[in-house]
């Protein structure tokens, strides 16, 4: 696909300056991109890089467009600009709008216009499928569940019944919704775990990302609620009866427990741990590796744990907080409290 340095210009409205006859047949990073190519300027700290850019243009603040040594687009926001031009070079294959004669459908289900149903994918009983749905091959669609119009299921993704998803979301592969919540509860004149059954489901609002191999579990007493605009990384675990407010975004490996809470516009870094009951208010950034252990009542920024060392120094640091508590008493003693 080539498209003119003056097309993008005109379709994303950015000034051009430079030939608007330049051709580009893709984005690369600073460092990879050869002729024919658009790249991003992302921070000024970087604006060195420019004299060497074998790319035929780059997206750049005004600050930085005087040392840029060929054709640039200018925008205040380059990362932005980065997500609105990959789309124009985006070669997803688009759903074909068929039903493939391997797939399963029950006869009541109800499929809206446009619909395309992969290979070997099954929707079961009572199911609703909107306008221009799309279900990847081996997807299973359990009974009663109902997904909004545009909404794109890819290869292998497994609601359980009452699963209910918005419009315009996108699931990729392997993801599974609406499975079980771990309850249990030990019977003690049976000496074993008595199983909780999860009565309810799940309820993913619109234009809602879910990546690869992300599970979200149904609810034991609510439904579990994903809000509109909501973004989770691959490998997210979502407890049950859990609430994500809107436009949170979860990086991958976190995994959040049953009940908890969580507020809009918040960001999670990749592999933090939330307990249950845990609540998080609105506009909250926990960094990677956290464990939140505590409800979160005030907006900010929050970290736990230790940064990396190298080992040696690291073992001894470990010796050190074990010998902490002895300290401080020592130094309470000598402080006469």
């Amino acid at each position: 696909m080539t498209l003119t340095l003056g097309d993008i210009a005109n379709c994303l409205g950015l000034e051009l300056r430079g030939s608007d006859a330049t051709e580009i047949e893709g984005i690369a990073s600073m460092d990879g991109a050869a002729r024919g190519q658009l790249t991003f300027l992302f921070n000024s700290a970087w604006r060195d890089r420019l004299a060497g850019t074998q790319a035929s243009a780059v997206v750049l603040r005004e600050a930085d467009a005087g040392a840029c040594p060929v054709a640039c687009l200018i925008s205040e926001r380059p990362r932005l600009e980065w997500a609105r031009v990959a789309s124009l070079f985006d070669q997803t294959p688009p759903p074909d709008g068929r039903i493939h004669g391997s797939a399963s459908v029950a006869p009541d289900a109800s499929l809206g216009e446009g619909v395309s149903v992969g290979a070997g994918a099954v929707i079961e009983s009572g199911a609703i499928l909107g306008g221009g749905v799309s279900i990847g091959s081996g997807c299973h669609i359990g009974a009663r569940c109902e997904l909004g119009a545009g909404t794109r299921l890819f290869p292998n993704v497994t609601l359980y019944h009452d699963v209910r998803i918005g419009s315009n979301c996108i699931v990729h592969a392997g993801a599974v919704l609406g499975a079980d919540g771990f309850g249990f509860e030990f019977d003690p004149d049976a000496a074993s775990l008595a199983k909780i059954p999860q009565v309810y489901g799940v309820q993913i609002g619109d234009d809602v990302e879910i990546g690869a191999g992300t599970t979200i579990d149904r609810g034991a007493l609510n439904d579990t609620r994903i809000g509109d605009g909501v973004k989770l990384d691959n490998q997210v675990q979502v407890g049950h009866g859990t609430v994500i407010g809107a436009h949170t975004a979860i990086s991958g490996c976190t995994a959040i427990a049953g009940s908890s809470r969580i507020g809009s516009y918040c960001l999670i870094g990749g592999a933090v741990g939330i307990i249950d009951n845990i609540e998080i208010t609105d506009r909250v950034e926990v960094t990677a590796m956290s464990l939140v252990s505590q409800s979160i009542t005030t907006s900010g920024r929050y970290s736990s744990g230790t940064g990396l060392l190298p080992s040696r120094i690291w073992k001894r640091s470990v010796v050190g907080f074990s010998r902490l508590d002895g300290i401080l008493k020592r130094l309470r003693k000598l402080e006469g409290k």
